[in-house]
Order: C-alpha cells, then sequence, then structure tokens
C-alpha cells in the first residue's frame, strides 16, 4: 500500500518537474546576435495610389502596386536582442529603381538607390516560441545620385524560430519621408533568413 501511496504521489509530482525543467529564466530568451540577407521590393506605386485616394479606396479598387512595378533589391540586416521581447535592428539595403519625387517626376532613372536604418522591433512572444509577430519603427537615412534623405520606418513582420539556429524573417514597411524633394514615400516588403553569429546561449 504505501509503495502505491508513493506511486501515486511520484506521479503527481511530474507535471511540475517538467514545469520547473521548461521554466528557463527569462535572459535565456534574448535575442542572439544574428546576421541576415534578405530579398526585397521597393512599391512606391501602391503608397501614391493610398496618397492620392485613401487606404480604404485602394483596398476596395485593388489598385496596388503591381510586381512588374516594384524594385528588387538585397539586403543585409543585424538583430541584437535588448530584453525577451524587445530587439534592436540595423539594415543596409541597395537596388537599382526609378525614383519618384513627391510632386511628380522622377528624382533619377535606373540608378541605385541605397537606405540604411536602425530600429526596433516589439515581439509578441519571446524566441521561446517558435513564431512570434513583431511591429517595428526606427529611423532611416537614403542615397540616390548625390541627394541625401531621411525616412521613418513603420511596420508589421514575422519571425519564425529554426530550430533556435536561424531565423526566417518577413517584413513589410511603410517608410514615410522626413526631409522634402530627396525622400518620398514606399513601401518595403522583405523576405530573409538570418543566421546566429554570437555565442548560441
Amino acid at each position: 500500500m504505501k509503495k502505491i501511496s508513493g506511486l501515486i504521489a511520484a506521479l503527481a509530482l511530474l507535471p511540475a518537474i517538467a514545469f520547473c525543467q521548461d521554466n528557463k529564466p527569462s535572459k535565456d530568451y534574448i535575442q542572439t546576435p544574428t546576421f541576415g540577407v534578405h530579398f526585397f521590393f521597393h512599391d512606391f506605386q501602391t503608397a501614391a495610389n493610398i496618397r492620392a485616394t485613401s487606404l480604404s479606396t485602394t483596398i476596395r479598387n485593388k489598385t496596388f502596386g503591381k510586381v512588374k512595378e516594384m524594385s528588387p533589391g538585397l539586403a543585409l540586416n543585424y538583430i541584437q536582442g535588448l530584453s525577451p521581447s524587445f530587439d534592436f535592428s540595423a539594415m543596409v539595403s541597395g537596388s537599382f529603381t526609378d525614383y519618384p519625387k513627391k510632386d511628380g517626376g522622377l528624382l533619377g532613372d535606373n540608378a541605385l538607390l541605397l537606405e540604411l536604418d536602425a530600429s526596433v522591433r516589439g515581439k509578441m512572444f519571446s524566441n521561446a516560441y517558435w513564431v512570434s509577430p513583431y511591429v517595428q519603427l526606427g529611423v532611416g537615412v537614403s542615397k540616390f545620385q548625390g541627394y541625401w534623405g531621411a525616412f521613418i520606418p513603420a511596420g508589421v513582420g514575422v519571425q519564425v524560430n529554426l530550430f533556435d539556429e536561424a531565423f526566417l524573417l518577413v517584413n513589410s514597411q511603410y517608410r514615410v519621408p522626413v526631409t522634402d524633394g530627396t525622400a518620398n514615400y514606399h513601401f518595403f516588403h522583405s523576405i530573409g533568413l538570418a543566421g546566429i553569429i554570437g555565442k548560441k546561449k
């Protein structure tokens, strides 16, 4: 009878033991430094349509920019965790594009657009979860044919944890110009892979 009682007590404690083993300190889920490569599209047309009408009208009439109207490019990205829920992110991107001005016409055509931004990501879940949506806000600078501009990148994305070794990142930003004449409203849609470069926690 005592053996049976002892077995029942041990079984009752198993969930608590398992919980304690899985309940790692929150610092273990701070994003390890990662380096990523991203493929992206600049979408000036959808931003122009929204400003000319409205977001609801653009959605209702499906007047989104077509892929053939977007400019593809490549970007490099560095991410460093600040806390389990917040990360610092820096990205440099480049693409050859026709850069439209806000008042019409082109700032230049078929030239290299370089953009550098630094932002903070606020994640819905820590890295304890495989999938974590996030919001992002920061500051950025651009260079196009000798013209310098400033913008604010604001966006949303999702991070997928690949076996604690790498991350799949899907992101969409609305880049709001700060400087007149040398920057314009546009969307920045990207997908990329980031691998751990620091010591794994």
